[in-house]
């Protein structure tokens, strides 16, 4: 048997790197390629569009709850087990989503499925595990990339299989027989736990997760931060297809989703945050990655009826949320290995939580008030996250927190309080 992580957490091997990036883009991709066929959904089973986009709720629903309730099991859980568990709980779901006779079905499946698929959450802190200090923003990064790909990318494919079958249900199909396939591949390559062997109940897995937010300034830091640069990101995404459809451009729904084809050049440059991270640390490549940011706006926001500027600034806003992205699972992972995954959890609920609040926001600004307004408050999140970084270069206090690390299931950090 394997030795697990806390063991042997040598220099990841580059076949796990490229495997860990794959397995992520199939596993995250369940979650956004329904997006395109809703259309296509609402005709086949005779429902509204209204009704049909109640899926891609589910979708985000559901990853939502699996990060929150599943990810914390990969500190303790055999890894091979859980990873083995969750791809075949997807893999019956998607096939029970590309058979369902109604809306109902389909959405009770979507909720299912995006539940189970949160292999991409397991996988980055198992991967900065194994990368160690030295190399564990290049890991992350590289991962991270797969994750971008992959959401970005399955929405085109998705189109268009659906399109050359002329059925949204093969699309399921596929991604049912892709993450099937990662089934007889990816658990023999994961060692056996992440962590020593749980004897931290699920209910003490959960609770402990607000007392290692409170015990460790870095991630509250990389918390916040997420927060506020994914929010900015939310609003931006949000009303994009709106301002495009507006009688000033005219472009049909096809443009907002062109646009995430369009943005892939930034999505792959952003594979040089985790270098830079390891090089030059978390603070400063978020701080880079903010400054990215807050340009891409302004440029969205000087010539919001150029298709030109548009792409620019959101090339521009799309590699300095993925940096900041990077970074900061960068600082969290520097923690301690014991509780990778539950400051995972930690950091994604945050960012989750920035992206819904950003949505909320900019679609309401938007109709109200139109896209000026929509990016102030995008700018607004970023001018938030630039305060962060500002406030966390500085020397933190002496700590009076507890040690509440070892009561969360984990054991004391190495580092005082684990930041980087």
């Amino acid at each position: 048997m394997e030795p697990s992580l806390r063991s042997s957490p040598g220099p990841a091997r580059p076949v796990n790197v490229l495997l860990f990036a794959v397995a992520g883009a199939v596993t995250v991709a369940n979650i956004y390629f329904p997006q395109p066929l809703l259309a296509a959904v609402a005709h086949g089973l005779d429902v509204s569009e209204r009704t049909a986009g109640l899926i891609a709720s589910a979708a985000q629903i559901g990853y939502a709850l699996g990060i929150l309730l599943l990810v914390p099991l990969a500190d303790t859980a055999r890894l091979r087990r859980l990873t083995s568990l969750l791809l075949a709980l997807t893999s019956g779901a998607l096939l029970v989503a590309a058979a369902a006779p109604d809306v109902l079905t389909l959405t009770l499946a979507t909720l299912a499925l995006s539940t189970t698929t949160v292999l991409p959450q397991i996988l980055t802190p198992v991967a900065a595990v194994l990368a160690g200090p030295g190399r564990r923003g290049r890991v992350v990064g590289l991962v991270g990339l797969g994750l971008t790909l992959g959401s970005t990318l399955s929405r085109t494919v998705s189109g268009a299989v659906t399109d050359a079958s002329g059925s949204w249900r093969v699309a399921y199909l596929v991604a049912a027989v892709a993450t099937a396939t990662l089934l007889c591949v990816l658990p023999r390559r994961l060692p056996e736990r992440l962590g020593p062997p749980g004897r931290t109940s699920y209910a003490k897995l959960l609770a402990g997760l607000p007392r290692l937010l409170t015990a460790h300034r870095a991630l509250r830091v990389a918390a916040l931060l997420g927060a506020c640069v994914f929010a900015a990101f939310s609003v931006f995404w949000a009303v994009l297809a709106f301002h495009l459809a507006a009688p000033a451009l005219g472009y049909g729904p096809g443009a907002a989703g062109l646009f995430g084809v369009l943005t892939l050049p930034a999505a792959l440059l952003s594979a040089t945050a985790g270098p830079l991270t390891d090089r030059y640390g978390a603070p400063a490549v978020s701080a880079a990655g903010l400054a990215l940011a807050g340009l891409g706006l302004g440029v969205a926001g000087l010539a919001p009826y150029s298709p030109a500027a548009l792409v620019a600034g959101a090339n521009l806003l799309v590699i300095g949320v993925s940096s900041c992205q990077v970074a900061n699972q960068a600082r969290v992972f520097g923690i301690d290995q014991a509780v990778a995954a539950r400051v995972n959890t930690v950091f994604m609920l945050a960012t989750f939580g920035g992206g819904a609040l950003g949505t909320f926001a900019g679609s309401w600004l938007y109709a109200a008030y139109g896209w000026p307004a929509a990016l102030f408050a995008a700018g607004a999140f970023v001018a938030v996250g630039a305060l962060v970084v500002v406030r966390s270069a500085r020397p933190a206090a002496p700590s009076c927190v507890p040690d509440v690390t070892r009561e969360a299931g984990g054991v004391r950090p190495r580092t005082p309080q684990g930041e980087s």
